[in-house]
């Protein structure tokens, strides 16, 4: 996804700063939360879309105090059937630490996420095809920002 948006989204991967320090034990990690909001709203004063990737549900950012910095915020789950889910979890290397009551903890999940927010199977889908159908969300949903920062961006070449 991150190859093809280039240019024109900033694509993120929240779990790249999952660090011990932004844990915390709080239900839905306000702090961690809270921080990647910060973030993506300081990228997105640069005139670009950002897209946020990771694990999370609505109910872990929208009451967040810098929820205010977008007015709109958009949610996508990939999601998968049961076994399928267990078997690529149980694939990851083992520094990821996904043992059994965390895989279980998230079929749960991935069975409670599907009636909360938008989701694209990808039990039986090749990636390429995943692939496609994110970024056609995408940009069904920030397609006019897309084309407001092409018009601005080719005038000011033009200028």
């Amino acid at each position: 996804m991150a190859h093809r948006l280039v240019g024109e989204a900033l694509v993120l991967e929240q779990d790249v700063l999952w660090t011990g320090a932004l844990r915390d034990d709080v239900p839905g990690n306000p702090a961690f939360r809270g921080a990647w909001l910060r973030m993506a709203a300081m990228l997105h004063q640069n005139g670009r879309p950002v897209v946020l990737c990771g694990t999370v549900a609505p109910q872990e950012l929208e009451p967040l105090p810098e929820r205010v910095f977008f007015s709109d915020v958009h949610y996508l789950a990939l999601v998968a059937d049961n076994e399928t889910l267990r078997r690529r979890l149980r694939a990851r290397p083992a520094w990821r630490e996904w043992d059994e009551p965390r895989i279980e903890e998230m079929i749960e999940f991935n069975l409670w996420i599907r009636g909360q927010v938008e989701s694209i199977d990808t039990t039986d889908a090749r990636l390429d095809d995943v692939v496609t159908a994110v970024e056609n969300w995408v940009r069904a949903r920030i397609g006019s920002d897309l084309a407001t920062l092409h018009d601005s961006s080719a005038r000011s070449r033009s200028s």
